[in-house]
């Protein structure tokens, strides 16, 4: 059973999470910020996860505690959900084109967390959302997740377009990490025995 559950209370945030890894991209998600709402919903569709998230936040001072404590609490369910990551692929990438934005997200669940991050946004916000928390985003999920995660901007010239295609790229890349392996069931897929 490739499923978790956290719960993250802190004097800023509270956020509760339900992830199946096996799922079929069902998602409830509810945190009080709308742009994070639709990313997230993308990353559980292109990954086909289901996933439950509703999050309550300090957002009158603004989005930041929210939108980081949501990629903790997200990297700690993936990380509970795959355990000694027995069988799994490991590995994962995507390039993936969303009209003028092309991203490329290339992935490792060593347990060794690393954000390498080469995508810049035109604007400062999309909407009232502040892009840079995108960024902010992905370094929670990788580092709670332990994930070395690199993501790459080629194209692009819409901040939307570009946070979009982030998040389908993250998406479609961890789907393909955490798919069981056929040819190596059962198996840590490291040569030093452990992940």
């Amino acid at each position: 059973m490739r499923r978790a559950e956290i719960t993250r209370r802190t004097a800023e945030t509270e956020v509760a999470l339900a992830l199946d890894l096996d799922g079929s991209g069902r998602r409830r998600i509810a945190t009080g910020v709308g742009f994070l709402d639709h990313m997230l919903d993308q990353l559980a569709r292109h990954a086909l996860f289901d996933l439950t998230l509703e999050a309550r936040g300090d957002t009158d001072i603004d989005d930041h505690h929210t939108v980081e404590d949501c990629g903790i609490a997200l990297g700690q369910a993936l990380a509970a959900a795959l355990g000694d990551k027995r069988g799994i692929r490991r590995y994962g990438e995507c390039t993936l084109p969303m009209d003028d934005a092309r991203v490329h997200a290339a992935l490792d669940l060593s347990g060794r967390p690393f954000l390498v991050w080469a995508l810049a946004f035109p604007t400062a916000k999309v909407g009232a959302f502040d892009v840079e928390l995108v960024r902010e985003f992905f370094q929670a999920l990788a580092s709670h997740g332990g994930i070395t995660l690199h993501v790459t901007a080629a194209a692009g010239v819409n901040s939307h377009h570009l946070a979009e295609a982030a998040f389908k790229a993250v998406a479609r890349a961890l789907r393909a990490a955490v798919e069981p392996d056929p040819r190596a069931a059962g198996e840590i897929p490291s040569t030093k025995g452990v992940l």
